[in-house]
């Protein structure tokens, strides 16, 4: 029998390095930090809470998987996503873990469902709606962020601001609020006070990160 390890367990095996590399809870709240744009490891480090060591620790880790790009200016270096296809490994992991295991199952239902029971708004009928004039929409997420990259016509109320500049909101036209992602807690935040102050909104099924690798409209 030949010594020679097949290709295909050669292949395998780097297959399971780029797994590894994301088999970290730290480092999936770093994928989705970096899917709003490229951010420096300090942004990162405060948007996940991490120190700045340990953020840089975990951002090694997933450059040499491939999974994101470095990129130095002077002192500083600038992470990204190195492919779309990252975001996609990220909602299968997701999609697999709702469907099979059940603690996932149970946060989902005592968290998010409890917050936002009525079926969120997809990307395709976002955008029937956006021709059709008939939404406002609403970007929770920073401002910094918003700057980076948006959905066109949206406005941006970061979450924190929001109960202080609800006139700045029609009261007459429903209102479809997005943020990071499927999980991100603050377009679930945003439309239950939206609703208690008696306004019409839902929320956008996912995120930024996926309307725009799906190449839909953008606002600079």
């Amino acid at each position: 029998m030949s010594s020679i390890e097949s290709p295909k367990r050669l292949l395998f095996r780097q297959f399971a390095a780029v797994a590894k590399a994301v088999a970290h809870e730290h480092r999936l709240e770093l994928l989705e930090a970096m899917a709003q744009g490229e951010r420096s490891v300090e942004v990162l480090a405060q948007r996940t809470g991490l120190s700045v060591a340990n953020a840089s620790q975990h951002l090694q880790q997933m450059r040499r998987a491939g999974l994101i790009d470095a990129r130095r200016t002077g002192k500083f270096v600038h992470y990204r996503l190195s492919d779309a296809a990252v975001l996609d490994l990220v909602g299968t992991l997701a999609l697999i873990g709702e469907r099979h295991v059940a603690e996932v199952g149970r946060i989902v239902r005592d968290y998010f469902a409890d917050r936002d029971s009525m079926e969120a708004v997809s990307r395709t009928d976002l955008l029937a709606r956006m021709k059709r004039g008939e939404a406002q929409i609403l970007d929770v997420r920073p401002e910094d962020e918003f700057a980076m990259g948006h959905v066109r016509g949206a406005i941006n109320i970061p979450f924190e601001k929001l109960a202080r500049r609800l006139r700045a909101l029609d009261r007459d036209t429903e209102i479809i609020a997005y943020c990071r992602g499927p999980y991100c807690v603050l377009s679930f935040e945003a439309v239950a006070l939206l609703r208690k102050k008696g306004f019409k909104a839902l929320r956008l099924e996912d995120g930024w990160p996926e309307w725009q690798a799906e190449g839909l409209p953008v606002g600079a």
